[in-house]
């Protein structure tokens, strides 16, 4: 699939010739989204409807994820399609507008990044000034986060999602 610019996006978009499909997560499009992008996460994308598009341009929070999935995005698109360049930080960076809502709490990923780095944290530090028993919590984590990148499933992300601060997004 190829890439193209957020200036010629926004030009093709606002002529009706294509469709913007934001395939990130749910909270990460409440937080920020472009306005009129059609969101369809990436675990949940089957077909795109194009909405009388004839092309489809993909984003995602930098272009990564939509470049490391571009194979079955163009299937689900099933017409020209491409990746918007830099994603969604790109379309900011080119003075693009970003709907945003900042009492949207922060990615779940990214609160399991926190959590888990203070974790090991706290486990290290109370496992060298108070008991070596606490590096168990540290070791905890790690086997977590290990098991979460080789099975797909994080139950902290699960647990974060839980939380009463992220059921809004949730919505």
């Amino acid at each position: 699939m190829k890439t193209i610019s957020p200036r010629d996006a926004q030009r093709l978009i606002a002529s009706g010739a294509a469709r913007l499909v934001d395939i990130r997560g749910a909270d990460e499009y409440a937080r920020a989204h472009i306005a009129g992008a059609n969101h369809v996460p990436l675990d949940a994308m089957t077909k795109v409807d194009r909405g009388g598009a004839q092309v489809v341009i993909f984003h995602c929070k930098s272009g990564m994820r939509t470049a490391a999935n571009a194979d079955r995005l163009s299937d689900a698109a099933n017409c020209e399609a491409f990746v918007l360049e830099g994603g969604i930080d790109g379309w900011r960076a080119a003075g693009l507008p970003v709907a945003e809502d900042k009492s949207q709490p922060i990615e779940i990923m990214r609160q399991v990044q926190i959590t888990a780095g203070m974790l090991v944290l706290v486990g290290v530090l109370l496992g060298w000034l108070v008991a070596p028993a606490f590096f168990a919590l540290s070791a905890f984590v790690g086997a977590g986060l290990t098991f979460a990148g080789i099975s797909g499933w994080c139950g902290m992300a699960k647990l974060l999602g839980a939380m009463p601060w992220n059921r809004r997004a949730a919505a």
